[in-house]
């Protein structure tokens, strides 16, 4: 068991490193400002206004709800439950002897431990519940995809493992799940009225807002870090 739990450290170690350590100045300021906690809003934004103008208030209040818990939920079982009985340092964290080896990018080195990321638990989870609630290929491919990219950018800028984010992706999957299928269970009609109407709905719009943000943030890449 030992022996197997050393070789997958050091497999996770240097997956890790080989990611962090294909780096250049254009990507340190894409990922930079592809992890920032607010440019995803006009995304978000554009998800409640398509769901505001397809679906029944109480079904838009609801999921409201209900991913306002999913975050809190993946945020609390990653860090303040996982983290802490784990305790496992970022590969950045200077007390972490690989840190030596880490390319860090703008001084950001984010706490002290990241097993799991919570990052990736609330991407993925979000990724997971837009494909239960809107069961439509294009939008869950396109925040399946944002998702990874993001869970990517973490271990690119040295903050998390693979097996971080790995773990994170798998918190924000069951968490999800398990909400969204309570849910399901305790507000059944409300849920009924979740798949819209083929022809009433939107959709492509947060897929569109998605590709404008990613390309604007390719453009701002080109100048300068930008801290979102």
């Amino acid at each position: 068991m030992q022996t197997l739990l050393t070789f997958l450290q050091t497999l996770d170690t240097n997956a890790t490193l080989f990611i962090n350590g294909m780096h250049c100045s254009y990507l340190d300021n894409f990922m930079m400002i592809y992890t920032g906690r607010f440019i995803w809003i006009p995304l978000y934004l554009s998800l409640f206004i398509v769901m505001m103008r397809n679906f029944p208030w109480r079904v838009n209040v609801a999921c409201l709800a209900v991913t306002i818990l999913l975050v809190a939920v993946n945020d609390q079982v990653s860090s303040s439950l996982i983290r802490p009985f784990i305790g496992r340092l970022r590969p950045s964290n200077p007390m972490n002897p690989i840190s030596a080896f880490i390319h860090v990018v703008d001084g950001y080195r984010g706490g002290r431990y990241g097993f799991p990321s919570a990052h990736a638990a609330n991407c993925f989870g979000t990724a997971v519940f837009v494909y239960y609630v809107f069961r439509r290929s294009v939008l869950s491919k396109v925040f399946a995809a944002w998702a990874i990219l993001m869970c990517y950018s973490r271990v690119y800028l040295g903050v998390h493992y693979v097996g971080d984010v790995l773990l994170g992706c798998l918190v924000g999957w069951i968490n999800a799940t398990i909400i969204y299928a309570f849910f399901r269970w305790t507000m059944h009609k409300t849920t009924e009225t979740f798949k819209p109407h083929p022809n009433c709905c939107k959709l492509y719009t947060p897929s569109m807002v998605c590709g404008i943000e990613l390309a604007t943030i390719l453009i701002l890449a080109t100048f300068t870090i930008f801290k979102f």
